[in-house]
């Protein structure tokens, strides 16, 4: 990203170092996203080590400035990533995984707010949107600079099939998948189109990519252990369109208050993305069968996120 005397340095923080924080990392150093990018990890060393191994490139990169630190670097951060989190553990449930996952977010983000009152907070840890619900409450950060990566990724898979099926670029194709970031989530089919005409797929077809989205994140980890360059991409996406004010239409997960009935929960919708956050959800259409499948998303978590608070 180009600067001038005049600019202050745009500044990204990406906290966890592992699959996901590091890849996404390597994807804004190469791009030159930013002047300024700053990895915290829990582990120092590890952060350390991933600084170290991508600054040794600049010489065939950019000019990013890049170094390991620590939360108070926070302090001029434009975004604040989180991607640091506990994995789960052999014969523990997906609860004690949230509330383990909810005890490192209370330190995590105890540490932003000491420096930082002015960012924007895009988290990636997953269950994404109940960490992104926890995020906003324990931050006390205006919800529309709160924001979970949602089913933005699982947008693109469903388009990348999509557009496997048809034998058509997935960029040109305008398919959603909404609520959940997990197996709640539902493909918004009414309105799936390729230049305004709808899709023509038999049920059989649907029903299959359909559930090759959902279920492609277990593909990729029994194959490799986890998923990281799609991932890293949608996030560069994301912080992209915040940083240079693009106003576009990402599926990102925001705070729903009456949206077709759901409020007080985190879910993946269209939302428009500039240097505010999320300025503005834009109002889908739902058929019945899909308005049906999207509430039942919205109470599974609202469910899940009772028993963190307990």
């Amino acid at each position: 990203m180009a600067q001038n005397e005049t600019q202050r340095p745009s500044r990204v923080v990406i906290i966890g170092t592992g699959a996901v924080g590091a890849t996404t990392a390597y994807t804004l150093f190469l791009r030159e996203r930013v002047s300024e990018l700053v990895l915290i990890d829990a582990n120092h060393d590890k952060a350390l080590g991933e600084a170290l191994d991508m600054n040794h490139g600049l010489p065939f990169a950019g000019g990013v400035k890049l170094w390991a630190g620590d939360y108070s670097d926070c302090k001029d951060a434009d975004i604040i990533v989180i991607a640091a989190g506990s994995n789960q553990r052999p014969g523990e449930t997906r609860i004690d995984l949230l509330k383990r996952n909810t005890a490192i977010f209370d330190d995590i983000i105890q540490n932003i707010v000491k420096y930082n009152d002015h960012g924007i907070i895009l988290v990636a840890t997953n269950p994404v949107d109940i960490l992104s619900y926890v995020t906003l409450k324990k931050s006390g950060f205006p919800v529309n600079r709160v924001i979970g990566s949602g089913t933005l990724l699982d947008s693109a898979r469903f388009r990348y099939l999509i557009g496997q099926n048809k034998g058509i670029n997935p960029r040109s194709i305008h398919a959603h998948i909404v609520g959940e970031h997990g197996d709640s989530e539902l493909p918004l089919w009414s309105i799936a189109n390729i230049a305004g005409i709808g899709i023509d797929l038999s049920d059989d077809e649907r029903d299959d990519i359909f559930d090759r989205t959902k279920n492609a994140a277990y593909e990729i980890i029994n194959a490799k252990g986890s998923t990281s360059y799609a991932i890293a991409l949608a996030l560069d996406r994301i912080i992209v369109s915040i940083l240079q004010n693009e106003g576009s239409v990402l599926n990102v997960s925001t705070l729903l208050t009456d949206y077709h009935g759901v409020s007080d929960v985190y879910l993946g919708v269209p939302c428009v993305v500039d240097r505010t956050g999320v300025r503005e959800i834009l109002n889908l259409e739902f058929n019945d069968e899909e308005l049906t499948q999207f509430h039942a998303s919205a109470n599974k978590l609202k469910e899940q996120i009772s028993k963190i608070f307990e």
